[in-house]
């Protein structure tokens, strides 16, 4: 059984390769071996073929149950949500990205198209279910919507990396009482210190200009 590659620690000439389209039956054949892996393993939600070095476009997940996805392609997405995503080709290492909550997608294997989303569906979708169950319920399926594009991505080349985004926090700098700082007003012009500037400022009309754009204090 083949086994993932550990891409901090070994090459793998393939995870960032566009893969190959192939039959539905070898594309089974293949996808059958992805889901023993994943059952093996037991610390995964979905697997790509170049995940295991395999040059083909095939992926697997088992969220709610198991899906196979041949020569995979996403037809529309909708609404873009925040998420925090973990890779077995990356172990330990996850990264925040931005995600669709619905996505419809068609596979060389299914007649139709797919449509995976963690959108509310109202009650007639579940049934006399307690409300902590469906919202657990949206999560989950906003969990198999993700998962899908995650692999999605796989056979595309395309990583969590390519996808994240950043989170950090900058705070703005202070400006120093003393510090020299240009404001303007109308076509009126002053350089002066902040600590007199301020007070033009605060009683309205004279903006604060630093390199020539204005700015937020």
């Amino acid at each position: 059984m083949k086994k993932v590659i550990d891409c901090y620690n070994e090459n793998n000439p393939v995870i960032n390769k566009k893969l190959k389209e192939v039959s539905v039956e070898e594309g089974m054949e293949i996808a059958t071996e992805l889901l023993n892996i994943l059952n093996e393993r037991k610390d995964g939600i979905g697997l790509a073929a170049n995940q295991v070095g395999i040059d083909a476009a095939v992926a697997v997940l088992n969220v709610r149950e198991p899906i196979i996805l041949i020569n995979p392609e996403i037809i529309s997405k909708e609404t873009e949500i925040p998420y925090y995503e973990g890779c077995l080709s990356f172990p330990k290492k996850g990264v925040h990205t931005k995600r669709y909550e619905t996505v419809e997608i068609k596979t060389a294997q299914e007649e139709g198209t797919l449509i995976f989303s963690g959108c509310d569906i109202g009650e007639g979708g579940h049934g006399t279910w307690e409300d902590g169950e469906i919202e657990e319920d949206r999560e989950v399926r906003t969990l198999e919507a993700v998962c899908v594009q995650h692999e999605i991505d796989h056979l595309n080349g395309l990583t969590i990396h390519h996808r994240k985004v950043d989170t950090t926090y900058k705070a703005e700098k202070k400006i120093g009482r003393n510090r020299i700082v240009t404001i303007k007003k109308g076509d009126a012009v002053k350089v002066l210190k902040y600590k007199k500037a301020k007070q033009l400022i605060d009683n309205g009309g004279w903006i604060i200009y630093d390199a020539g754009r204005e700015v937020v204090r």
